[in-house]
């Protein structure tokens, strides 16, 4: 153990004098690199251990499946998946998983084919993708909020050949079923005696009646690389892009955090986010398919049970994303603040202005903060509770992991170059975008894209570096400190966050141009005191005054889901146009809501989901944080 130190301790000298030399810099540098060498030993031990597990994995030619079997045969008994009153055991899923596989081998589809899930959470929406995965299947994940055209772009866009739907979805897909006539449907019902939609297979009796054997020989053909699901995004295009997760993409989201965050298989973790997304879907139910870690799910969020939750299901460990933890500090005080057991709380978006109120009130000891895009391969995490903090880099490590941030044009949003052709990094302190270069070799750095090839392409830059090589454009501004520490700015493109989506403003633009009678319009983020991300502003342009707000309001709840419809629209009596006669989107963004300086009419959606006129009280009592959206 001693010898073992002493060797750490060692390298990290040498570290420390090789990267003092290289750098050129004086005592600046070393004192950053003396600050920064506990947490960058720790990292690079933790990163190092990442590498020799997907190496191990990969050469081995594990997949999701293969390494959840070894799960199994390590531990049948133990609970994997905790449910309101339900507790499934991998012996459980694992036989639940081999009869709906076996199921789905007898139906007319071929290896490598897509079947899109729609389900609410709950433990058999695991069971399903993970059973799918086994028969060789590829799952798209749907997003449970769309309906209509984006529910049928999703399908189409990953060519699925049938899709599995939960009960509660019947007149979603009711909705939808003579315009994908071809679409085979299946229905699983968490109530097993309510009725199933005409022409669509039972599940529930089905799969009972289905041998639960293993299919070795199914599983046996599978290969690390190979698709394994299909998570949505959303894309400057208006529509969700389908991203592809391959098995050791999967692997390395979950093992990822796993090594660095120093996970245990004797940790429970609370994870109440979505399962269509990967934040719920991959790192956090992933956790318990590869790693061995029990996981506590639930139907949907909910801030007044978050921590009676965890309590009651001794759960040392939850998942967020910012707007929980947000709605977590408006919940009146109560003695279970403090009664849980949770260490360590990982996830996105806390916002550096809540952080440390929300870890004294609650007194959990670690945030796990990271970064990363679902189809990325530019990822960090912060492992030291560096407030405000997404992850880090160390001063030295360029060359084993390279992310770097670039200049880019505020008004275009393309990399800035040099007399050389190539891009130009940025100092500490300037933001820039966000990329990681690519390199298929290694599953770290590798870019599998989306299901629309053109859409891949679209997220790659060349020529970045040196001539030749290829980096994935996050589209998110960071800036870096001299620390080696990351900081999330602002995000690029055509897409806000808002209540914990990304918010596609050419879909709503389309969305709206058509309840309003082809109107133009333009929709943009805005921020709102006291909320993460930014809400939705519709800028219309209106000049004989003839808009019906009540008919706008109707068709938004039809055709969006809550969190994409605009919270603010404003009339426009004249149209502010560029010299390529596009609407000024940046100018309407900066004026934002600000009732005291806009002439034009101001609409607000209030609780109710109605648009009333917004006044200047309105407007105080916003910046007050007494109106609250």
């Amino acid at each position: 153990m001693m010898m073992g130190l002493y060797q750490i301790g060692s390298s990290a000298v040498i570290a420390l004098i090789a990267a003092y030399l290289l750098t050129g810099s004086r005592w600046r540098t070393l004192y950053i690199l003396y600050r920064t060498l506990p947490r960058d030993i720790i990292g690079s031990l933790r990163f190092l251990k990442v590498n020799i597990l997907l190496w191990y994995w990969e050469k081995r030619d594990f997949t999701v499946a293969k390494l959840f079997t070894r799960q199994v045969e390590a531990h049948p008994d133990k609970i994997v998946i905790i449910f309101e009153d339900q507790e499934w055991s991998y012996k459980k899923l694992d036989k639940f998983t081999n009869r709906f596989a076996r199921f789905m081998r007898t139906q007319p589809y071929s290896r490598g084919d897509s079947i899109a899930l729609l389900m609410g959470n709950r433990p058999e929406y695991i069971g399903i993708w993970l059973a799918l995965s086994k028969a060789g299947f590829v799952t798209a994940l749907i997003n449970t909020n769309l309906r209509k055209d984006a529910l049928i772009h999703s399908i189409r866009i990953a060519e699925s050949k049938a899709i599995i739907f939960g009960g509660e979805f019947k007149e979603a897909i009711e909705e939808i079923r003579n315009t994908v006539s071809d679409l085979s449907l299946y229905q699983w019902s968490e109530d097993p005696n309510k009725p199933v939609l005409q022409d669509a297979v039972d599940l529930n009796s089905s799969v009972a009646n289905t041998a639960d054997d293993p299919i070795i020989v199914d599983m046996s053909l599978a290969c690390p690389r190979d698709k394994l699901i299909y998570i949505y995004t959303s894309g400057t295009t208006g529509m969700p892009k389908a991203a592809v997760i391959t098995n050791l993409r999967y692997m390395l989201m979950t093992c990822g955090v796993y090594c660095m965050l120093g996970l245990r298989q004797t940790d429970r973790i609370y994870n109440s986010l979505p399962l269509y997304h990967s934040a719920g879907g991959i790192i956090g139910a992933g956790q318990a398919i590869c790693n061995g870690i029990t996981i506590v799910i639930r139907k949907k969020f909910s801030a007044s049970n978050f921590w009676s939750d965890c309590i009651r299901h001794d759960c040392t460990i939850a998942q967020y994303i910012g707007e929980i933890c947000r709605f977590l500090l408006s919940v009146p005080p109560s003695p279970n603040d403090t009664k849980h057991k949770v260490r360590l709380m990982f996830g996105n978006g806390l916002r550096p202005q809540i952080w440390e109120t929300f870890t004294k009130r609650f007194k959990v000891k670690q945030i796990g903060e990271f970064y990363g895009a679902t189809e990325g391969n530019s990822n960090l995490v912060n492992i030291d509770g560096k407030v405000g903090a997404v992850g880090f880099l160390p001063l030295f490590a360029g060359p084993i992991y390279p992310v770097v941030l670039i200049k880019i044009d505020e008004e275009t949003g393309e990399p800035v170059r040099g007399p050389d052709g190539l891009c130009i990094r940025c100092k500490p302190g300037e933001p820039g975008i966000f990329v990681g270069k690519i390199n298929p070799k290694k599953a770290v750095h590798d870019f599998n894209g989306y299901a629309d090839k053109r859409e891949t392409e679209k997220k790659i830059i060349h020529d970045v570096l040196k001539k030749g090589d290829r980096v994935f454009n996050s589209g998110d501004i960071l800036v870096m400190d001299e620390f080696g520490y990351f900081y999330f700015k602002d995000r690029r493109g055509d897409t806000f966050r808002w209540k914990g989506e990304n918010v596609s403003t050419t879909e709503i633009e389309a969305v709206i141009s058509n309840v309003v009678n082809l109107k133009d319009a333009v929709v943009y983020g805005v921020e709102v005191v006291g909320n993460e991300g930014k809400a939705g502003m519709a800028a219309i342009y209106d000049p004989e005054g003839s808009l019906n707000i009540k008919e706008l309001e109707e068709g938004l709840k039809k055709n969006l889901p809550l969190y994409a419809r605009p919270i603010f629209v404003r009339v426009l009596s004249e149209l502010p146009l560029t010299g390529t006669f596009k609407l000024q989107k940046r100018d309407l963004q900066k004026e934002g809501y600000d009732i005291t300086q806009i002439k034009d009419p101001v609409y607000f959606l209030n609780k109710s989901g109605n648009y009333e006129r917004f006044t200047e009280q309105l407007y105080q009592d916003l910046l007050s944080e007494k109106l609250r959206v």
